[in-house]
């Protein structure tokens, strides 16, 4: 695994002149080995509870020997034992790995740097929500007018999804040849959320996905995995027939953690099939459009340091139905892999990603006038 000369980093986020000009105090008095007990505490829970060494290629126990010395002998203050455990977690590239303080939190940011932003929120405001949106909870939507395409934002899977705002929403835009569901830049949040939104476009059971628990202090200390099910939302509440109105999901590496499982349930929905009205079948058309997602497929777990920091990090591995990880991101599918033209956003005032979406629905749909009639009926 390629990594920075580690030693001359930790040397350099030692002595950095970003230290030496922090409010905090530089000189504050610590009784014996306390800052060495963080970092023992830090590196003994990742130890133990961490579950993705193996995949990361991640030699823990050689880190361990690395950053050991310089929590022994060189950390005199607390920014810079923060700058320590940083150092060392980053060795995961993992975007769930996190240190929290009062003053700062450790985290690591090259998961999504080296991609393009792919996202503008005024130009979504602006050209495309415009003035006369809607609003329906945690969801602003409206109907494309030129091509009577459904244009929904979420922004974030920590935002409530309510079952009343879900049927609003859906009534509402029951004519819509098809829906572009932007999670773009959404960080996660509440996996509940990501079941209670899928589940609006699933017709029956489905398997999407495993988890493992971890049952031991090893590295490979993991329970069977246990199958993950979307089930279908409840009866009387609103649905989106995605055989008929075809949904597109756009995606960019900032989609991360819950929205990335979002992402890893909605791609088992491509293709099922749905019964319409007179018994015949046809599969559903649900696709992901824009960049990769930023991954994060590990559900996250809370410790607390022994000077009451709090250490956040991956414990459960969640894989796709086929046992796949899905912790460094999923592509969009295939033939829709799309990123923004910053000329064309400039000056066209056009989002590249969203037309893209557009542009398949219109293709695709299966919606037409003789069907609004059914459409008022599925719910």
């Amino acid at each position: 695994m390629k990594h920075i000369n580690l030693f001359w980093s930790v040397l350099a986020l030692l002595i950095g002149p970003w230290l030496l000009s922090s409010c905090l105090d530089q000189e504050e008095a610590v009784k014996g080995d306390s800052y060495d007990d963080v970092f023992e505490a830090c590196w003994q829970t990742m130890d133990e509870r961490y579950c993705f060494f193996e995949e990361k290629g991640v030699d823990w126990n050689q880190i361990y020997r690395l950053y050991k010395p310089y929590a022994r002998d060189s950390v005199k203050n607390i920014q810079q034992l923060l700058g320590l455990l940083d150092q060392m977690l980053d060795t995961l590239k993992d975007g769930h790995v996190n240190v929290y303080t009062p003053f700062n939190v450790a985290r690591y940011w090259k998961w999504y740097e080296d991609y393009p932003i792919n996202f503008d929120a005024n130009l979504v405001q602006k050209s495309y929500l415009k003035d006369n949106y809607w609003s329906a909870g945690s969801f602003q939507f409206s109907l494309l007018r030129e091509d009577s395409v459904a244009y929904v934002r979420y922004s974030s899977f920590a935002n409530d999804v309510g079952s009343t705002n879900l049927d609003y929403m859906l009534m509402a835009l029951r004519r819509a040849k098809g829906m572009i569901l932007d999670i773009r830049n959404n960080g996660g949040g509440d996996l509940t959320n990501a079941n209670l939104i899928a589940e609006r476009f699933c017709t029956e059971k489905t398997l999407y996905g495993y988890i493992q628990h971890k049952t031991g202090k090893g590295h490979n200390d993991f329970s069977k995995p246990e199958p993950l099910y979307l089930d279908p939302s409840p009866k009387g509440r609103w649905s989106w027939d995605a055989s008929t109105q075809p949904l597109v999901v756009l995606t960019n590496r900032h989609t991360f953690s819950a929205a990335n499982n979002f992402i890893q349930i909605i791609k088992e929905l491509d293709g099922t099939m749905t019964t319409d009205s007179v018994g015949a079948q046809h599969p559903k058309m649900i696709k992901v459009c824009g960049d990769r997602t930023g991954g994060g497929s590990g559900m996250p777990f809370e410790s607390v340091l022994p000077n009451g920091w709090t250490l956040r990090f991956s414990a459960c591995p969640i894989t796709d139905a086929r046992g796949h990880s899905t912790e460094s991101g999923i592509d969009p599918s295939e033939g829709m892999k799309v990123d923004m033209d910053s000329l064309s956003a400039f000056n066209d005032h056009r989002d590249d990603i969203i037309e893209a979406a557009r542009a398949y629905i219109v293709k695709h749909t299966r919606m037409s006038e003789d069907k609004n009639e059914n459409a008022e009926k599925r719910h």
